[in-house]
């Protein structure tokens, strides 16, 4: 595909068959995703008539590997995509195009050889050359062209070989039959030939690169892994072949291969390529890893959980292509444009050509009276109506580019998806990205988004004296992580890892008893009594004393943390405060979005103490919060915002699912993949909050480029096809060639891919 026009007739011709339900083409990445329907398919395989039915169009395709490329697959694949035919063209055409000029000088006696040279300048040598150029370099543009006109879907190739064609045939006519009046300028269509397959190929070249992304993410996993065979030596083995269960070895500076569980060893892996984290994680053994990972430190030995197909890579490097293949809304109205693009410039084309024939050429006659250029025989400027009413509908064909309008949109878009999947940030589509730089608030949840969703041990008031020397304090988390140590509550594991950081040794638990919502009762190894730990108000109903208990609950409580009471018979021997932890970026993320001068707020279901002192923690306004909400009242929040504009929500993924999915842009934080494909639009990979800023920055400055894009794009042929029909011709004698027509389109379609380009520019020096 080269055009917007390619991009509409595949479309087309996609959804005229039985059970599609909906397409997307990417005219960057040259896919198509199809949305079919089992039902209207009745069991049997639709991929041969899809196919055939692209074949039939000139479009011949394939289907799309579902699993990421090993950097051998891609050369083969590039080798599929005739790079070397595109050189050949390329070398022949420019070769095709020097032999032309050289005899253009000649025939006009400016070449300092002599002798056999002077064969050069002869028309019947111009006549070879551009029979040549048509049928070697320039045959598949005319094959191409006629088939999509002959389909009723004009495209580029139409456009351009309908203008090689007719001044080729123009020439022929005015070369055998000079009394006809056409003009004889056999250099045009070999320049015209030139240019555009010079253009195509540097545009290529730029696309290629625009979308090296995808390919990027794919090197991350190594082809080849060392197996391990009982206690021989590890065997070097395709990372496509491991299985689950596995076990390999993994050497400092080696990449994780597959995702995996690290058995023995203790290392430092660096997992920025896949999350933007700047620091180095250490792993440990029992600690899943992710493919991708660089090992720093140590050798490891793991053992395989998923295949390479089933990676996070894998999984990552699909959400980055269906991003790409999603398309953006504004991307709709150069769609309907490009689509319907070429037969405009037809019509437009022949009006012009009527125009000047018929009325222009009488009306302004100095317009014929230009200067001579040289040429075959006969001058290049045109001297009769006739022949300047075809060079100017040639130059309206060959100028137009509906490229440019197809390439405009998309280009940005995968340079902006591909480089927020490696930082880490992940964008559903070209929508979520429009959407993410036109918000204007953001809401987030707590637990797990604000917080850590770790709760920690803040405070220890303890309210007796021990006996045996130990810390009144030690004691109070000793017997109360002793209880807790089978519980897999949140408020547990704070208990069992204050513990742990005072290097504690938790009694044997003989016996436990839980009260959902109300604390934990049991038995511990060297006590005669029954140790509780829960709210006050329980342990008050179990006959303990609370009283002294009861100013330091509303002192702790009043700073919004959760208080545990521990209590052994009916005595109550302290309180802890545990309080879940506001991530370390928090604070200055909101400081930073506030800078943006975006709405912000929390919504939560936690107590209202809990959520106030968050609040203030990181630098929320008491009218921005909102606590002890259900999950339909959080979404009737969410509706009421989006009444001022577009809404984002920032939740963990699991327990926020339905908020993230009733806001214009659900943003999903820390979460795995899977999440992200079912409620959120962008998932922000690793612990970092920031990614959420620099998420809304990279979607802000790939939409610049997009209507950079489009006004470059829709500018250009405002008034490119303006100058090609002739408008400066009667006042000031200006004229596009068809050549610098040519030349000029190839331009257009390369300045849209270099300038969504200068966007990695931009992120390195950010």
């Amino acid at each position: 595909m080269k055009c917007g026009g390619c991009v509409r007739a595949v479309e087309q011709r996609l959804q005229q068959q039985p059970g599609v339900r909906q397409v997307s083409v990417n005219l960057l990445t040259r896919t198509a995703w199809v949305d079919l329907d089992p039902a209207v398919a009745g069991g049997q395989d639709p991929l041969p008539a899809l196919l055939g039915s692209l074949e039939s169009l000139g479009f011949p395709a394939r289907p799309r590997e579902s699993h990421p490329e090993a950097p051998g697959s891609r050369r083969e694949r590039l080798q599929q995509l005739h790079w070397w035919q595109r050189w050949r063209q390329l070398v022949v055409a420019l070769a095709l195009l020097i032999i032309s000029g050289l005899g253009h000088l000649a025939d006009a006696g400016q070449l300092p050889w002599r002798g056999p040279w002077n064969l050069l300048g002869t028309p019947w040598f111009h006549a070879l050359v551009a029979s040549l150029a048509l049928v070697g370099p320039g045959g598949g543009i005319l094959r191409q062209g006629a088939r999509s006109a002959l389909a009723g879907l004009p495209s580029m190739d139409t456009l351009v070989g309908l203008g090689v064609g007719s001044a080729y045939l123009s020439s022929l006519v005015g070369w055998l039959w000079p009394a006809s009046g056409l003009p004889c300028f056999f250099n045009e269509p070999v320049m015209l030939l030139g240019f555009v397959l010079t253009g195509r190929f540097l545009e290529e070249r730029a696309r290629y690169q625009t979308g090296r992304a995808i390919e990027r993410l794919a090197e991350l996993q190594p082809d080849q892994a060392l197996l391990v065979f009982g206690e021989g030596p590890p065997r070097q083995v395709r990372v496509g072949g491991l299985r689950p269960g596995d076990r390999i070895r993994l050497l400092p500076g080696d990449r994780v291969p597959v995702d995996a569980v690290l058995l023995e060893g203790t290392s430092s892996l660096d997992v920025s390529s896949l999350t933007g984290e700047p620091l180095p994680q250490a792993v440990k053994p029992g600690d899943p890893l992710a493919a991708g990972g660089l090992n720093l430190e140590a050798p490891l030995l793991l053992e395989v959980q998923h295949s390479g197909a089933d990676s996070a890579i894998a999984r990552i490097v699909r959400l980055v292509e269906q991003a790409q293949a999603r398309k953006a809304p504004i991307q709709g109205l150069a769609d309907r444009v490009a689509g319907r693009f070429a037969v405009g410039v037809l019509l437009l084309a022949l009006a012009v050509f009527l125009f000047w024939w018929l009325w222009g050429a009488a009306h302004w006659p100095a317009v014929l009276a230009g200067a001579a250029h040289g040429g075959h025989g006969n001058s290049t400027a045109p001297t009769t109506p006739l022949g300047l009413a075809l060079q100017l509908a040639i130059a309206v064909l060959v100028v137009a580019c509906p490229c440019a309008l197809g390439l405009a949109t998309p280009t940005a878009l995968t340079v902006g998806s591909g480089l927020a999947a490696r930082s880490g940030l992940l964008f559903r589509g070209g929508d979520a990205i429009e959407t993410a730089a036109s918000l204007s608030a953001v809401l987030f949840d707590k637990t797990g988004t604000l917080t850590l969703g770790r709760p920690l041990v803040t405070r220890l008031h303890p309210l007796t004296t021990t006996a045996d020397g130990l810390d009144p304090a030690d004691r109070l988390v000793q017997l109360a992580a002793s209880l807790e140590q089978q519980s897999r509550h949140p408020l547990a594991h704070a208990l069992l890892q204050e513990a742990e950081t005072r290097r504690l040794v938790l009694l044997p638990l003989l016996e436990s008893r839980a009260e959902p919502g109300e604390g934990l009762e049991g038995r511990l190894e060297g006590l005669d009594a029954a140790v509780r730990v829960g709210s006050l108000a329980w342990l008050e109903a179990r006959g303990v004393d609370v009283a002294p208990g009861c100013p330091a609950q509303k002192q702790l409580e009043a700073g919004g943390a959760s208080v545990l009471a521990v209590a052994v018979a009916d005595q109550l021997l302290g309180l802890v405060a545990v309080e879940d932890q506001p991530r370390q970026d928090a604070a200055a993320t909101i400081a930073r979005l506030r800078r943006e001068g975006l709405k912000l707020g929390l919504l939560s279901g936690d107590r209202r103490a809990s959520v106030e002192r968050l609040g203030e923690r990181i630098g929320l306004e008491p009218q921005e919060l909102a606590w002890e909400l259900k999950p339909e009242q959080k979404l009737q929040r969410i509706v009421a915002q989006q009444a001022n504009g577009a809404v984002a929500m920032v939740g963990d993924g699991i327990n926020d699912a339905p908020a993230l999915a009733a806001a214009d842009l659900g943003i999903a934080v820390g979460t795995g993949t899977q999440i992200a494909q079912d409620s959120a639009d962008l998932v922000v990979l690793g612990a970092r909050l920031e990614g959420v800023v620099r998420a809304l920055h990279l979607a802000r400055r790939t939409m610049a480029k997009v209507r950079q894009n489009l006004f470059w794009a829709f500018g250009y042929n405002l008034i490119a096809l303006p100058l090609a029909a002739g408008v400066l011709l009667p006042g000031f004698g200006l004229r596009l060639s068809p050549p610098l027509a040519a030349l000029l389109m190839a331009l257009s379609s390369l300045t849209v891919v270099v300038n969504a380009l200068l966007l990695q520019e931009q992120d390195g020096q950010d």
